[in-house]
């Protein structure tokens, strides 16, 4: 049961945002620029980054969710995610996805714990100074996002085939036009 008293039944962050739409529009404009706009990361993988960084932060509704949004956009769908979600180091990705996992990851633990070794890793396995941006943007924004979800105690579905709707509606839409 969430802390507040919430109009609605809809899970995670969806039952928040129809509990305060003028804070949900820019919420969800920051989440389909970082997810889902002009950028040499696909949106797999962008919602792969935030999925992991969920999953480190043991938010369920957020890691569930974006695993799905990632699964159906990623070439290798559930495979990947689980792999990434299990162990990112033996997950079947490339190195330069791989080095702003781990570059996402340290941004979980606080900004101060990026290394410049971490972004030195990152530049030599490909990654270009937008994509080490977007990498840490989309870790830093979902911590904040985590936070929001979990700290206001909203609910979430057990069962992974509960997220593919909005996987669906999000993969199709984008975070401004779905409901």
């Amino acid at each position: 049961m969430a802390h507040i008293d919430l109009p609605t039944q809809s899970p995670g962050i969806r039952g928040l945002f129809e509990f305060r739409p003028e804070t949900a529009r820019p919420l969800g404009q920051l989440a389909e620029v970082l997810l889902r706009g002009d950028s040499s990361l696909g949106r797999g993988e962008r919602e792969l980054i935030a999925a992991y960084v969920s999953s480190l932060n043991d938010c369920h509704f957020c890691m569930s969710s974006h695993s799905a949004f990632a699964a159906l956009q990623l070439p290798d769908g559930w495979s990947v995610v689980d792999g990434v979600l299990h162990d990112p180091e033996s997950a079947p990705i490339g190195d330069k996805l791989r080095s702003l996992l781990a570059l996402a990851a340290e941004v979980q633990r606080g900004g101060t714990a990026v290394t410049p070794a971490t972004v030195a890793a990152a530049r030599e396995s490909g990654a270009s100074d937008v994509e080490i941006h977007d990498a840490v943007l989309i870790a830093a924004a979902f911590c904040m996002f985590n936070r929001y979800v979990d700290g206001l105690g909203t609910w979430a579905p057990h069962d992974r085939a509960d997220y593919l709707p909005m996987a669906e509606r999000i993969v199709e839409s984008g975070y401004t036009t779905s409901g």
